[in-house]
């Protein structure tokens, strides 16, 4: 696979990759990897709440901000 980036994002990543002492296409991969990673937790995430959603699962608006509020004062 070949992907073309932009002049000023190729250059991010060469001096990103020496100050790790790796190689460019090391750095890109790995950030990649990281990337999708992250996406695919993200959507499952998502499609875990409309699971829930669908089960009536859910609490209201004023219990989630009773939540945060008692999770600041703590």
């Amino acid at each position: 696979m070949e992907i073309h980036l932009a002049p000023e994002t190729e250059t991010q990543l060469q001096h990103l990759a020496a100050s790790q002492g790796k190689k460019p296409a090391q750095v890109a991969e790995e950030t990649l990897a990281r990337v999708l990673q992250r996406q695919a937790e993200f959507i499952g995430g998502v499609q875990r709440g409309i699971e829930a959603s669908r089960r009536g699962d859910v609490i209201s608006h004023d219990e989630v901000v009773a939540r945060i509020d008692r999770l600041f004062q703590s």
